[in-house]
């Protein structure tokens, strides 16, 4: 720990990571709300496989057509946000559950991109750095995306904080009060899509889903209100990671399955002391 707070005032690479658990903690904050309490947590891990299809057809194009502009990352946001828009209008408009959806896309993408990375010549050793990150090897440009990320997330969540909310408890009651549900439910996951990508290719596709339900659930077994709900999850959010890179810095574990053990812990802790508490009163 003590080596850790030493090296951060020397070394620009753990100021970038401690800065990028910082930002992080902000989309996931507000998006791993609105995901638990809509209980569609299982979109981020189907979104994260469906994309495999987008960063697939992406590297083909650059290597094989020589579309030098286009990188896998352009790809995963382009499949990723079709994904959202497939699930919000199956859900909505054919009365589909969301995980059966989210798992056909899952098989799809997936498959489409085994496909297309088969016929993209090379080794596609990029892909797997997109899929699990390294907060250890945060550049400047993606503190700038995480930023970015951050300023369009609370921007839209503060201007339409009520029809998220009503959405996400109750589709009919917001439909009578005149809020065009489809749309609004169409943004939401649409910001989810952008939150997964755009923390994927950064920290990992692991550490976003553990960041985006374990603080949540903490927080909901204390705070019934979504905006306390979403403070309380991004304080604990910055806890981890800034207390996993503490920790896993001197002995050299991953700082991302170090930051997933302790939210975890934290996780079961909670649960378990908020369980024998309400037992011991009644």
């Amino acid at each position: 720990m003590l080596q850790f707070l030493t090296d951060l005032q020397h070394y620009t690479f753990l100021q970038n990571a401690l800065l990028t658990g910082i930002l992080a903690s902000v989309a996931c904050g507000i998006i791993g709300t609105y995901i638990v309490v809509r209980r569609i947590s299982y979109i981020a891990d189907g979104i994260a496989h469906t994309v495999l299809g987008g960063m697939g057809a992406a590297l083909y194009l650059h290597k094989v057509y020589h579309w030098h502009g286009i990188l896998p990352i352009h790809g995963a946001l382009v499949s990723a946000i079709i994904a959202a828009i497939i699930i919000g209008l199956v859900s909505l408009r054919a009365k589909q559950r969301e995980d059966t959806v989210i798992s056909a896309l899952w098989a799809v993408g997936m498959a489409v991109g085994i496909v297309f990375i088969a016929r993209t010549p090379g080794y596609s050793e990029d892909l797997m750095g997109y899929l699990f990150g390294n907060i250890l090897m945060v550049s400047s440009n993606d503190l700038w995306m995480l930023a970015g990320l951050d300023a369009l997330i609370v921007a839209l969540g503060l201007l339409f904080y009520n029809q998220f909310v009503a959405v996400c408890f109750d589709q009919e009651f917001a439909r009578l009060r005149g809020i065009n549900v489809e749309a609004f439910y169409l943004l939401l996951l649409g910001l989810a899509a952008l939150t997964v990508v755009v923390l994927a290719t950064v920290v990992g596709i692991v550490m976003v889903i553990a960041l985006l339900t374990l603080p949540v659930g903490i927080a909901a077994l204390y705070s019934s209100a979504v905006w306390r709900m979403m403070a309380i999850s991004t304080i604990l959010c910055a806890v981890f990671t800034t207390s996993g890179l503490a920790l896993s810095y001197g002995p050299d574990y991953p700082a991302g399955a170090t930051t997933i053990i302790i939210a975890g812990a934290a996780y079961l802790c909670t649960t378990t002391f908020k369980w024998a508490l309400s037992r011991g009163r009644s």
